[in-house]
């Protein structure tokens, strides 16, 4: 199964003590590297919600976003008296030290942290439905990388196709450059009006042919779309393996161009480096 690495899912729920909602979103990265978002009130849940994560997703910058609005009226609003208590005490003693200091309002006072607070709110409850949300927002992230990750690998399978055609008919084609070379060399011998020595022609030619032979080549390129075609057909991270055969594409691919006698070949050559290159943009999307 492929899977991308670009995706987007989010989910959002209403109930009685308000709204949940979940965003998760990825791009493309070496490795696994989570980011959490989410206000404190979730924080409880952050590193359950991790391991789910990392059971699922391997490769990937993933970003999660957790939000949570509480109803206004399932939470009331609790002053905590206690803490006004010591907070008038701690006014008197600063009326003492600073008589000219100014009396804070009551609103003032309600802004001071851990005064105003709300209440009556089951946070184990809205734990247990962040779970369950994430993993359904999860579900459907996973289905969309599949789906595009699907598409990337039919991309790629069409281009592997393109460089078998193009390995088929060079092989095709390479018993017949043997006499093309000797064709060549008689012709530009009698443009020079000078006399051959048989037995050295063909030395010359079994040298060219020797520099010619790009049958190695050609089989690796073979062995190399095998073995690509088989990785999209392998379950888990397949990206970094398939990154790594398409260095080796190119390794080859290199080369023949190198090996180029002929104008055909050099087109191959070049052909092949267009496949790969396009092959290489969308292996690194891939997880």
């Amino acid at each position: 199964m492929t899977y991308s690495m670009t995706a987007f899912a989010r989910k959002e729920e209403s109930s009685d003590l308000g709204t949940l909602s979940v965003e998760i979103r990825s791009v493309n990265h070496r490795y696994l590297e989570p980011t959490f978002r989410l206000p404190d009130t979730l924080k409880p849940v952050e590193m359950p919600l991790r391991e789910v994560l990392k059971k699922r997703v391997k490769r990937g910058k993933v970003d999660v976003q957790l939000r949570f609005y509480p109803n206004q009226g399932a939470t009331g609003l609790d002053v905590s008296t206690h803490l006004l208590e010591n907070l008038n005490v701690a006014l008197q003693k600063v009326r003492a030290a600073v008589p000219a200091c100014r009396e804070p309002s009551a609103l003032e006072l309600l802004q001071w942290p851990g005064v105003l607070a709300e209440g009556n709110v089951d946070m184990e409850q809205v734990f247990e439905s962040t779970k369950t949300l994430f993993k359904g927002a999860l579900d459907d992230f996973m289905a969309h990388r599949q789906r595009e990750g699907e598409e990337l690998a039919d991309l790629l399978r069409q281009r592997l196709d393109d460089i078998s055609t193009i390995v088929t008919e060079v092989r095709k084609e390479a018993p017949t450059w043997i006499n093309t070379f000797r064709d060549n060399l008689k012709a530009k011998a009698a443009q020079l009006a000078v006399e051959v020595d048989p037995d050295r022609l063909e030395q010359e030619i079994v040298l060219l042919a020797q520099k010619a032979d790009v049958a190695e080549e050609l089989d690796r390129l073979d062995t190399h779309c095998q073995e690509a075609r088989y990785i999209l057909k392998d379950k888990g991270a397949i990206g970094r393996r398939l990154d790594f055969l398409m260095q080796e594409f190119n390794r080859e691919a290199n080369t023949l161009g190198s090996k180029a006698t002929n104008s055909r070949i050099s087109q191959a050559s070049i052909d092949l480096k267009v496949l790969i290159e396009q092959m290489r943009e969308q292996v690194q999307n891939i997880e």
